[in-house]
């Protein structure tokens, strides 16, 4: 039985709808309609129960009160809602003194359902008892991912599945590294509402909250007595998850594109920050390879080689480059962790090479970051014609825990099969011999299906936009993530001697085609917002050169599946930056160009729609989701919308003539 059908069994004048926008939509005496979200009821039971002297003390001030402060009496409870005088429960508090009657009902169905009890009225039981609201809060977690999420009980996946990966790197048993991570941090979640009221996990604290949390967990008596009887488990597990934090190798983001333009001024440090993103993995001479963008590059046999007859014999022979060699490394990697490189069959693709297994064993598989320098000294439409229409057929499926992943060949079977010496190839790509037998399995499917994409590889060009360089086309701007770099990772002169912050590690994407389940663990649960923000976008650029389709949605839908917003202000963060990557780098023109269909100025246009729809963070700044303070406990970093200055740069170049997102 779900909460729903717990209220529709319950006979009285009050209807209540459980919403799947995360409502709960309830009525008065008089039929009259109001809602409030389930968050802000947990955010008050935890109230009632870390201040219940404070709130037994207002109910027994009241000289008409009953004889016990779980049977209902109006007078009373207002003043129950009335102590509630937090910033945070400012909504319960109003809507408890104006609606009393019609709110503690709801709240008490809740609890009922919860701790499944019988509901019978608030006269009779409210369970405003201090047995009833602990209960109530430990199955909170349950209620919210099956009520309105459809989900079962599970923690993000690149902290939890990341945190078991590191234990076990650092010795510790699979065993241990799963009970730590699951059943030690799940129990001690139980406690956590009494500690910090707006977190839901001790997976969503910093190193030094996680520490602080467990000194708090010490006072707990029955929390101290079972981690005594589990030989010390729960606070071990505390220690071993602030340490995880601590380590560097863990604070990253998955990208929902696994190709980066990095445009700057030169000296900024562009390849300098590829550079330090592979060396986060601790294998940085396996993980990293450098390239230098050749101006008379004007084919991808440039990047990936090519089938050559200057033999002797004339025989065909396959002339590999760096950029290959470091593919079919990553390539290796992958097998090298154990997940299983297998053909699929499917009625849309027909045989496919698919690297198929569970998230643990994805967790061992480390980023490999190819660093295109200069970029844009070559036309990027031509000799990395064959990455960017490949990058296109990523395909990721993920069932439960288990994942596939498949991309079409950039070196194509047909190559491999014209070559005349294939185990000469082999070795030149690192797959070893057929004596080894390591790869021979593996080599077998590439010569049948071609070298496709690897999941792990990353992409990133360095770009420099002057007389010596060249423009991108919309097709390659399309199919990449474009950061303005003194934007994202600015140079702070004040920060040269003794930095205060870092960048956080990007990794590569998990996703290729955004679904609700991906986003049920967001503040936009659904994606109706976000799909609402980027309409009022699209509208602005509606029958100009630069409106957007739906690759657009679904790249997105896919930023907010990666960067996992948990409130409407680290939301608007996602979108800002959306907007910063995807949309403006596609806007230049002149006047006539950048003309939307109601005569208006398009930028314009857009600074008016980014204000309403980015308010709040367009007046007082949003959370930076690419860097992070220095200091385990220090602040989030507050920027402001980047998108807002862009435009507003991109606006007074267009009065001389000109503009474009480019600097």
């Amino acid at each position: 039985m779900n909460f729903q059908e717990y209220c529709d069994l319950i006979n009285d004048d009050q209807k209540v709808k459980a919403e799947k926008t995360l409502l709960l939509t309830y009525t008065n005496s008089k039929g009259e309609a109001f809602s409030i979200s389930p968050q802000s009821i947990k955010l008050f039971l935890s109230f009632l129960l870390g201040n219940y002297e404070v709130v037994h003390s207002a109910w027994a001030n009241v000289s008409t009160r009953k004889n016990h402060i779980y049977q209902y009496e109006e007078k009373s409870y207002r003043e129950i809602y009335k102590s509630a005088s937090d910033e945070d429960l400012k909504i319960i508090s109003s809507t408890g003194r104006s609606q009393t009657k019609a709110l503690t009902k709801l709240i008490a169905k809740l609890i009922g359902f919860l701790t499944e009890t019988l509901y019978e009225s608030p006269e009779i039981n409210t369970f405003f008892e201090e047995e009833k609201l602990r209960l109530a809060l430990d199955k909170w977690s349950d209620f919210i991912l099956k009520e309105f999420l459809n989900k079962e009980k599970i923690l993000p996946f690149d902290i939890k599945a990341q945190f078991k990966s590191w234990m076990i790197k650092k010795g510790l048993t699979k065993r241990t590294a799963s009970s730590y991570s699951g059943t030690g941090i799940t129990y001690c979640d139980k406690y956590i509402n009494s500690i910090y009221t707006n977190v839901d996990s001790f997976y969503q604290l910093k190193p030094g909250q996680v520490l602080g949390a467990l000194t708090e967990l010490q006072k707990i008596d029955e929390w101290l007595q079972a981690d005594k009887s589990g030989n010390s488990m729960y606070s071990a597990a505390c220690r071993k998850l602030a340490e995880f934090l601590t380590d560097t190798s863990y604070s990253y983001i998955c990208l929902s594109k696994p190709f980066l333009l990095l445009a700057g001024i030169s000296g900024t440090g562009k390849t300098r920050f590829v550079r330090e993103q592979a060396k986060t993995s601790k294998q940085f001479s396996e993980t990293y390879c450098l390239t230098s963008v050749r101006p008379d590059w004007h084919e991808p046999s440039d990047l990936l080689g090519y089938i050559s007859r200057l033999t002797q014999d004339g025989s065909a022979e396959y002339i590999t480059t760096d950029v290959l060699d470091f593919i079919a490394k990553a390539w290796r990697a992958i097998a090298d962790s154990g997940l299983n490189v297998e053909v699929q069959d499917s009625d849309e693709l027909g045989e496919r090479l698919v690297v198929a297994g569970e998230r643990d064993a994805l967790e061992q598989v480390l980023p490999y970051w190819l660093c295109l320098d200069e970029m844009n000294l070559a036309p990027v439409e031509q000799y990395f014609a064959d990455y960017l229409s490949v990058l296109e057929t990523r395909e990721w499926t993920w069932t439960g825990d288990s994942f596939s992943y498949s991309s079409d060949a950039l070196l194509k079977p047909g190559s491999i099969k014209a070559v005349a010496n294939k185990e000469k190839l082999r070795k030149e790509l690192g797959f070893g011999c057929a004596e080894d037998g390591k790869y021979n399995e593996l080599w077998a499917l590439i010569c049948q299906y071609g070298l496709g994409i690897p999941f792990n590889l990353l992409v990133a060009g360095t770009v420099n936009m002057d007389e010596t360089t060249h423009g991108f086309s919309r097709k390659v701007i399309d199919r990449a993530l474009s950061f303005d770099f003194g934007e994202f990772f600015p140079n702070d002169y004040a920060d040269f001697f003794t930095p205060t912050n870092c960048n956080k590690r990007l990794s590569y994407p998990i996703w290729s085609n955004a679904s609700k389940a991906d986003l049920a663990n967001t503040f936009d649960v659904d994606g109706t917002k976000t799909v609402a923000f980027l309409s009022v976008v699209n509208a602005v650029l509606k029958n100009t050169p630069f409106e957007l389709a739906f690759r657009a949605l679904n790249e997105l839908l896919l930023a907010v599946a990666s960067s996992q917003p948990q409130d409407d202000l680290t939301l608007k963060a996602v979108w800002d930056d959306f907007m910063m990557c995807k949309v403006l780098p596609r806007i230049e023109g002149d006047e006539d160009k950048l003309v939307g269909q109601n005569q208006h100025n398009i930028l314009e246009a857009l600074l008016k729609v980014l204000e309403e729809q980015l308010a709040g963070a367009w007046e007082n700044g949003r959370p930076d989701l690419y860097r992070e303070k220095l200091d385990p406990e220090g602040d989030t970093i507050t920027v402001d919308c980047r998108s807002k200055k862009k435009l507003s740069w991109m606006n007074d170049q267009l009065v001389r003539g000109f503009t474009s997102f480019w600097p």
